[in-house]
């Protein structure tokens, strides 16, 4: 009868009494929740950020360097090196991006500036993917590697 109620009262102890304080629970739980892998946060295509062109294809510009801004609108303002532009850009999931048609000013340049701001704006247009590292942001498509630096 003894061995009875001994076992009836650490039944009724043993439900009293929580498993755990509740600090070491939460502590566990956190604990879990840092071992499931998190997934990764897609990055953000830099917007109402301004960026100088540092190179095509590895090479650099003859004089003065392109320089883009995308606005909250999608519009994608700049200055190819001799004319001003502007075209509509939509980021795209993944890292990619869709840029449209431009409207140029009609600037004439010497021969290398106007040859070298087609190949800037046909690579920007062209362009398919985009990647940021530090402050620097890289346009890439058929038409080439468009290398950008965020201006100060």
């Amino acid at each position: 009868m003894k061995a009875l109620r001994v076992a009836a009262l650490c039944l009724i102890a043993g439900l009293a009494l929580p498993a755990a304080p509740p600090a070491v629970q939460a502590q566990s739980e956190e604990q879990e929740e840092n071992l499931v892998p998190q997934p990764m946060r897609e990055k953000q295509f830099p917007i109402n950020v301004s960026y100088t062109v540092i190179s095509l294809n590895g090479r650099a510009f003859p004089g003065e360097n392109p320089a883009m801004t995308l606005d909250t609108n999608f519009r994608l303002r700049g200055f190819g090196g001799c004319n001003n532009y502007s075209a509509i850009a939509y980021p795209q999931l993944e890292q990619g991006i869709a840029v449209g048609p431009f409207a140029l000013t009609d600037r004439e340049c010497a021969r290398d500036v106007m040859s070298a701001e087609r190949g800037f704006l046909e690579a920007l247009r062209a362009a398919r993917e985009w990647d940021t590292q530090g402050n620097r942001l890289t346009l890439d498509g058929p038409r080439g590697e468009l290398v950008l630096e965020r201006a100060m």
